[in-house]
């Protein structure tokens, strides 16, 4: 299966015409499966996870993994990585993962600390490069990026563990997020999530300029009050549920999205921020998520959004010269 442009990891010599960029929010063809999928989800939302599949998996871990374009599962490679043990860096992760999504509490019940910290552990030791190359999974691209643990990678593992039938799936899945739709947001310097907040003022600008004066007036840019929402694409915001069916979105067009999502739901507020004298006060904490609301608005903003700025957006999690000059 051809990967689409935001499910793989760009080479530093990668200049994707613009056709090959912007991934259209139709279906281009009806007879193609991955078209329909996009198409189902831009419309529906998926079956809730209490609704199984006949195979006893729920349809969304189905949907994802056709998104990723995964179509195996290397259950002794997982296994070996576990076996290592401790990563590196196994305190940053215990330190993050007692408070990830700690106030849902489905979440809770069915991922265990343990199996968040064993997957993390594992995906240190994946691409530790004391350890040899021929450890990485075949398919994988190596070269471009090194990962190890950052801030906010156990919140982008949750849906994963969540959704996924198995762990060797979620981490699976989780690793091939990672490297192809999000590798910039996963830095050291988490260049692509502060490229994102960049963007995410300009795309306020021209689509809301009243907002966005309104905001600048506080003082208010993306970095002071969407560093979260982007870096996490947006699963620190409750309900689950609803993040689930953003991700839904996210992974069928494009992480990018997720900037004109976060833009979404500030349009959402509007009324109440450009009334408001503090709009921090409303911006620390988000309302809950109604995914289907911000999916169409999100879908009605891109509209606007200038060819060149979308170009910059589609390429900022993963492209290498759309975070030139940041450290």
């Amino acid at each position: 299966m051809e990967r689409n442009h935001n499910q793989r990891q760009a080479a530093p010599s990668d200049s994707p015409s613009t056709s090959t960029l912007l991934l259209p929010l139709i279906p281009t063809s009806p007879s193609d499966p991955l078209s329909r999928i996009r198409h189902k989800i831009l419309t529906t939302p998926l079956p809730p996870d209490t609704f199984l599949s006949p195979t006893g998996t729920t349809y969304r871990s189905i949907v994802w993994k056709l998104l990723l374009d995964i179509s195996s599962l290397d259950i002794a490679s997982y296994l070996s990585l576990v076996a290592k043990g401790k990563s590196p860096s196994h305190e940053k992760i215990r330190n993050d993962t007692f408070r990830t999504l700690a106030t849902d509490q489905g979440f809770k019940e069915r991922v265990k600390e343990e199996k968040l910290i064993r997957l993390l552990d594992a995906f240190v030791w994946k691409y530790n490069r004391a350890d040899d190359a021929d450890e990485q999974e075949e398919g994988e691209a190596s070269g471009v990026y090194e990962f190890s643990y950052v801030q906010g990678m156990n919140v982008l593992a949750a849906p994963f563990l969540y959704t996924c039938h198995s762990e060797v799936e979620a981490f699976r899945c989780f690793s091939r997020f990672i490297e192809y739709c999000c590798p910039l947001y996963v830095q050291p310097t988490l260049a692509g999530v502060h490229r994102g907040l960049q963007l995410l003022d300009r795309c306020l600008e021209i689509l809301d300029p009243p907002l966005y004066t309104h905001l600048r007036s506080k003082n208010l840019s993306a970095e002071i009050y969407a560093f979260p929402s982007v870096m996490t694409l947006c699963a620190c915001t409750p309900p689950l549920p609803e993040v689930l069916q953003l991700w839904d979105f996210l992974l069928a067009f494009g992480v990018h999205y997720n900037v004109l999502c976060i833009v979404a739901q500030l349009h959402i507020m509007r009324t109440d921020l450009l009334e408001s004298s503090s709009p921090m006060k409303l911006l620390r904490h988000l309302p809950d998520l109604d995914a289907r609301k911000i999916i169409n608005v999100t879908v009605t903003l891109a509209r606007d959004v200038p060819q060149d700025l979308f170009e910059e957006l589609v390429k900022h999690p993963y492209h290498p010269d759309s975070v030139v000059g940041f450290s």
